[in-house]
């Protein structure tokens, strides 16, 4: 079976796991799903779902399975345990794990479901629950073409972008790599608050500001354009345009540096990026980070 007549597992309907597997519910293939809770399992048998009490239940039913539980632990239960996907899979089922887990653990799950016939794909999701209520999560595949062209039909009731990022473990990197951008970004939203905070602003405010200017620019992922990191020569297309967001990110760091020195606030990530922007954007540092080093 190929396309919308696979019949699909879901085991895990929580917060995120539950919006995305009711997007699933109207696909003619057929939704077998599974939790720990009578409760929310029942809430899908209602709507035409089919009611699996184990991992092993549902991979008895099902082609391709998708797994949003909590860790590394509770994964490997679910694919490999005593009562897990691998005790009765069929050759050729694609397993997916949307819980961001170890890159090496979904590696180590490849091999021993390969040595059952059976295909795994890390797949990790963003956008949280509010993006997998809308439908409109971001998924990032790791496995074989083979695996990917198969997830890629029923991922997209509940994902408005599906990538492939290459073997198994590339999903779980990417996703790692996305979410080091968002934590990092959360510490340095905390510096500016508290930089705003000193100067006697609303901080709330500050909040809706930086929502509503995100929102039209892009935020971090506008500059995130070019297929690699090496330094831009001054001939390529992009060398004029990150030269000129160096110049006006320099110039405004070292505008909220000052102020930060007169109220006495600390702003570390501030300095660090500072010295790092030219460089980081592959154009090197301009004068004000040279002065300022």
């Amino acid at each position: 079976m190929t396309g919308n007549d696979t019949p699909v597992g879901f085991i895990g309907l929580g917060n995120i796991g539950a919006p995305m597997a009711k997007r699933l519910l109207d696909r003619p293939g057929g939704l077998v799903v599974c939790d720990m809770r009578a409760e929310a399992v029942e809430k899908f048998v209602a709507r035409g779902a089919k009611a699996a009490a184990t991992a092993a239940e549902v991979a008895e039913q099902a082609a391709v399975i998708s797994i949003v539980v909590v860790n590394d632990e509770q994964v490997r239960s679910v694919v490999s345990g005593p009562d897990g996907i691998l005790s009765t899979a069929r050759p050729g089922t694609v397993v997916a794990v949307h819980s961001t887990i170890s890159d090496e653990t979904a590696v180590q799950l490849a091999e021993e479901c390969a040595s059952h016939g059976v295909e795994f794909v890390d797949a990790p999701i963003s956008g949280g629950a509010g993006g997998a209520k809308e439908g409109n999560l971001a998924i990032m595949v790791g496995g074989t073409e083979a695996a990917y062209e198969k997830v890629r039909e029923p991922f997209g009731h509940f994902a408005g972008l599906v990538v492939h990022a290459g073997e198994v473990g590339a999903g779980t990197r990417m996703k790692l790599a996305r979410n080091l951008l968002h934590f990092v970004s959360f510490t340095a939203a905390a510096e500016a608050q508290r930089l705003a905070e000193a100067a006697g602003l609303d901080i709330t405010d500050l909040g809706k500001v930086v929502r509503h200017s995100d929102a039209i620019t892009g935020g971090a992922g506008a500059i995130m354009l070019r297929d690699t990191t090496a330094p831009v020569t001054e001939d390529d297309f992009w060398h004029s345009i990150l030269t000129h967001v160096r110049g006006l990110g320099e110039k405004d760091l070292a505008l909220a540096l000052a102020v930060g020195d007169r109220l006495e606030v600390p702003l570390p990530f501030a300095r660090l990026a500072l010295q790092g922007l030219g460089t980081g954007l592959g154009v090197g540092p301009g004068d004000i980070a040279k002065e300022q080093a």
